[in-house]
């Protein structure tokens, strides 16, 4: 190693806006700025370099978009300025909100069919009015929830192969927002259960086997709502709104665990989700227009734990946060790059990893559930960014030399078995989700069928408000009305099999 540099009198440590460490070397008299440190030939500068730079797995993750042949060519993407992601994505299907005319649709296609679309694709296309959000059900890979401006939410069964004709029949079609539905959400761990938040300033939670909306959180938001989210097993709802608040609420009491006034100054939307059930990370923007990222700790909510600005886009940055790797994504709408992060619990806490940049815009994104994704290449997570006409998917890998399974990287991971009934839930109990391991690979399962009671009796459910507090979904009278009428069915069942008796007698005679 060769001596230190005579100019190394003064080493200045700093920190520049993407975490990566700068030594800067200035002579005291000297009226000149301070200059960069010569390097590998300066010791001093590689002893604080070692000391500074972070080590971290996940230091050269790199994003590789696919072939050319190998994208979904021939998509009319949704023009609708609505800020969602117009795309959801599970290991058998991928679905993209396509312009339609004479009301909303979307399409839905295999992962296998890429290449140039024909002209006369199937749609999904029931609702009135134009879809503007859709989520594939967690427990199920051939059911898919839409929100729409016709008010309605609907559930919709794909058969394995994909569709063979357009589909205008839903399985249940979910009515009880009175403006549009802009969020429609699965829940993490309870089967068939739903939400959705509409323009009215209602979020509604529906019970997708009965039919029946079971929760309705009325009162408590003031404006639009902007974003919700899940928290990993459940019990907690992530709501971000108009009225500059973010709020932490227990969904099946509507009570407020936490709250948190202008988490962000600027006027734009704000997103928020859990990065733990402590924790949750927002992407907003400063009274100034600056895209800003804030990571807050739901016990002190005061200050964030840290908040760093960005740039000066207008479009809005929305999260997806993987709990394997804790690595946050963040993919602006219009921008032509997604900026990924490392959540630890070592300050800033929030550390800049690395940026993947292309020459198109996005208009939407879709997000792969880690079971979708290749382990043998060392893919952590894959997006599937839409563009004007067509669906460009982009791998996220960590280059690793061997062909065997990386553990580290691939920790078992949530599976697409619901961990509780949506009976179970409503009645207060949570559950983690349930885990698989990744090490032989992920092979979809055939078909569930989404069973779905209907209410023949047409004896409406009670919705429950948050200021109903516990109990069940149905009250003690509605029960009992509902046994009573159960006991005239079969009355009237028992006489006609009398009667028919009597005749089929009389016919043998």
């Amino acid at each position: 190693m060769s001596p230190p540099s005579a100019s190394c009198l003064l080493l200045l440590l700093l920190q520049n806006k993407h975490q990566k460490a700068e030594v800067l070397v200035w002579t005291p008299g000297s009226r000149q700025r301070a200059s960069p440190c010569p390097g590998p030939h300066c010791v001093y500068s590689g002893l604080v370099m070692r000391k500074v730079v972070r080590s971290s797995k996940f230091r050269h993750v790199f994003g590789q978009p696919v072939k050319a042949d190998q994208c979904y060519d021939d998509i009319r993407v949704s023009q609708n300025t609505w800020d969602s992601n117009f795309c959801s994505v599970n290991p058998k299907f991928l679905a993209i909100v396509v312009e339609a005319s004479g009301g909303g649709a979307f399409m839905v296609l295999p992962l296998s069919k890429t290449g140039r679309l024909d002209k006369s694709q199937p749609l999904v296309c029931g609702h009135t009015a134009p879809v503007l959000d859709i989520d594939w059900c967690p427990h199920n890979d051939n059911v898919i929830a839409s929100g729409s401006e016709d008010c309605t939410v609907m559930v919709w069964e794909i058969p394995d192969g994909g569709l063979t004709r357009s589909l205008t029949e839903p399985i249940v079609t979910l009515e009880g927002h009175t403006k549009r539905v802009g969020i429609v959400l699965w829940h993490p761990t309870a089967q068939n259960v739903l939400l959705s938040a509409g323009c009215d300033n209602v979020i509604l939670i529906w019970d997708v086997g009965c039919g029946q909306s079971i929760i309705s959180i009325d009162e408590t938001h003031s404006d639009l709502i902007y974003s919700v989210a899940w928290n990993r097993n459940g019990s907690l709802i992530c709501t971000s709104c108009k009225d500059k608040k973010i709020r932490i609420i227990e969904p099946r009491s509507g009570a407020i665990k936490a709250e948190k006034d202008k988490a962000h100054e600027g006027s734009r939307p704000v997103r928020a989700i859990f990065v733990s059930d402590d924790q949750i990370l927002t992407t907003g923007f400063s009274r100034m227009s600056e895209r800003q990222v804030a990571l807050w700790d739901t016990k002190a909510f005061d200050s964030p734990l840290t908040l760093q600005e960005l740039d000066t886009s207008s479009g809005v940055l929305i999260p997806f946060f993987d709990p394997d790797t804790n690595i946050v994504y963040l993919c602006g709408k219009g921008d032509s790059s997604i900026r990924y992060f490392e959540v630890t619990d070592e300050s800033p806490y929030v550390h800049y990893l690395s940026v993947h940049s292309s020459k198109e815009s996005q208009r939407g994104m879709g997000y792969m559930p880690k079971r979708g994704l290749e382990v043998n290449k060392c893919e952590i997570a894959r997006f599937y960014k839409l563009l004007e006409r067509k669906c460009e998917p982009i791998g996220m890998t960590v280059p690793r030399k061997s062909d065997l399974f990386q553990e580290d990287l691939y920790p078992d991971t949530i599976g697409p078995d619901p961990a509780l009934t949506a009976e179970e839930w409503l009645s207060g109990q949570d559950a983690e989700p349930l885990l698989i391991s990744l090490k032989d690979g992920y092979a979809p399962s055939k078909s569930r069928e989404l069973k779905v009671t209907k209410n023949i009796l047409n004896v409406r459910l009670p919705k429950r408000s948050q200021s109903s507090g516990g109990g069940g979904a149905c009250t003690d009278s509605a029960l009992e009305q509902l046994l009573e009428d159960i006991k005239q069915l079969k009355a009237t069942v028992s006489e006609q099999e009398k009667r028919i008796a009597q005749l089929e007698e009389k016919a043998a005679n």
